[in-house]
């Protein structure tokens, strides 16, 4: 398996290469040279595999020789026994055909944790091999970072760097970062937004020179392509629970960089029968005004009760461009390049194609809190703002009643304690038992203008190797 850039200029890599090197030289984003595809007859063989089992049989093809069999099978086992609950991602019905797949049973309560515990086992591994250090520099809006320092804090041959937002996440996803012991991990509330911190991510990234050639930098981001290919797997989970591959399924994706979605999308692409794949998002809304209006348009970002999608520059969303635009690196340079200066379309025949891929909505902060409470009222089943974004476009975007639905739960209601509040509930989301002292724990951050320079400076002075 060989991953090219989405820009076209960058030399084609391994899995190794990919993993260690995240961004592509020419700033675009791996992919595949080409994509694994499974009969119905070899998804029907699947049913009744554990997760870890079927995890190896969808990724194994984009691993391929990077990590032999047996240790990738072992890695898998390991990853997902952390997880609190057999299924790892169990389905909870909410109505008639309609489903909600709770990803939040990992350590640290989100999906995320699906690709950064397996993303730390397959850094270790390789950085052992190679016998190298890297240094990882991650933004987070708010579930990232947590998810990263938890799945990279025993790495030998890693330092970790994350920048979120200051003042602009929960307190629980702040605290689940900064209360984290140990010489590597290093947590930077840089005073400005998610996208800000994105930003200063990627241009680190094109330029490393600030590390003085010592070392490398690594990413977490989903600009990373083991974060997409372990989130391809529970759509192959949710599907085979559901009747699949026999019957086609339908989800709704809670999402601002667009990382989620375009798995799910990769399922399809690889056999999986899907029918429905709906773009749900809050009031920061780009994905959904280009999808249901062919216009790319940056507006000042907003801050809402559903922190972790407060994005506006979906950095995986060039990587379904690059499909849109026949896989044309240059045509997709050419468009982010315009798009940082205004508003873009794409040509009408792309962008209806788009359409017939995804449907979207934008869901605001009072139809958030009324989906919470509504939902509650009628199963005593609490939503995390996030899920609660992704059950109303579900409902507002559903083609056909006969096809499940599923929501993509995206992180526990206990992280986001103010908007399960504001929805009028008097219930209280308690924190798992190993969460139960999370307010009582030491924090430990830095926070930092947000200035770039400054930003390198602090990582060039404080990797451990320096």
């Amino acid at each position: 398996m060989r991953y090219i850039s989405t820009r076209g200029e960058a030399p084609a890599l391994g899995f190794e290469d990919v993993l260690l090197t995240g961004l592509a030289t020419d700033g675009g984003l791996y992919v595949p040279e080409s994509l694994p595809h499974f009969s119905l007859e070899e998804i029907r063989s699947w049913r009744g595999l554990s997760y870890s089992e079927l995890a190896f049989n969808v990724m194994h093809p984009f691993v391929d020789d990077a990590v032999p069999a047996d240790d990738f099978r072992k890695m898998l086992n390991e990853t997902y026994a952390v997880f609190a609950h057999p299924a790892v991602a169990p389905l909870v019905q909410l109505d008639t055909n309609e489903w909600v797949m709770e990803l939040f049973r990992g350590p640290t309560l989100a999906f995320k944790d699906f690709a950064l515990q397996l993303l730390g086992r397959l850094l270790d591994y390789v950085l052992e091999k190679r016998q190298q250090h890297v240094v990882i520099m991650g933004a987070t809006s708010g579930d990232t970072g947590s998810a990263a320092i938890e799945g990279c804090r025993r790495c030998e041959h890693v330092d970790i760097f994350i920048l979120h937002p200051y003042q602009r996440v929960s307190e629980v996803q702040r605290r689940q970062m900064t209360t984290v012991q140990g010489d590597n991990i290093h947590n930077i509330a840089v005073r400005g937004n998610f996208d800000d911190c994105q930003r200063m991510v990627k241009e680190s990234f094109s330029n490393q020179s600030f590390l003085g050639g010592k070392t490398q930098l690594a990413a977490v981001n989903s600009i990373n392509w083991a974060r997409i290919m372990a989130q391809i797997v529970y759509y192959f989970h949710a599907s085979l629970a559901l009747g699949g591959p026999d019957r086609s399924m339908a989800f709704s994706v809670p999402t601002g960089n667009f990382g989620d979605i375009f798995a799910g999308y990769l399922a399809k692409k690889m056999g999986l029968p899907i029918s429905q794949l709906v773009i749900a998002t809050n009031r920061n809304d780009i994905l959904h005004r280009f999808m249901s209006g062919n216009k790319y348009e940056q507006h000042q970002l907003e801050h809402t009760l559903s922190p972790s999608m407060d994005i506006m520059v979906s950095s995986n969303f060039e990587r379904l461009l690059f499909d849109l635009h026949g896989r044309d690196g240059l045509a997709v340079k050419t468009l982010l390049e315009n798009a940082a200066k205004g508003p873009v379309s794409i040509e009408d025949y792309r962008w209806k194609h788009a359409r017939k891929l995804f449907d979207s909505d934008a869901v605001d902060d009072k139809a958030t809190c009324d989906t919470i409470r509504e939902i509650y009222q009628q199963n005593e089943y609490l939503l995390d703002p996030h899920t609660a974004i992704g059950v109303r476009a579900a409902r507002n975007c559903r083609r056909d009643p006969a096809v499940p639905m599923i929501t993509l739960g995206t992180a526990h209601p206990a992280k986001f304690p103010d908007a399960v509040a504001e929805s009028g509930l008097s219930v209280q989301p308690p924190l798992p038992a190993h969460m139960a002292d999370l307010f009582e724990r030491e924090e430990r951050y830095t926070v930092l203008d947000n200035n770039i320079a400054g930003v390198q400076e602090f990582i060039a002075k404080n990797w451990k190797n320096t």
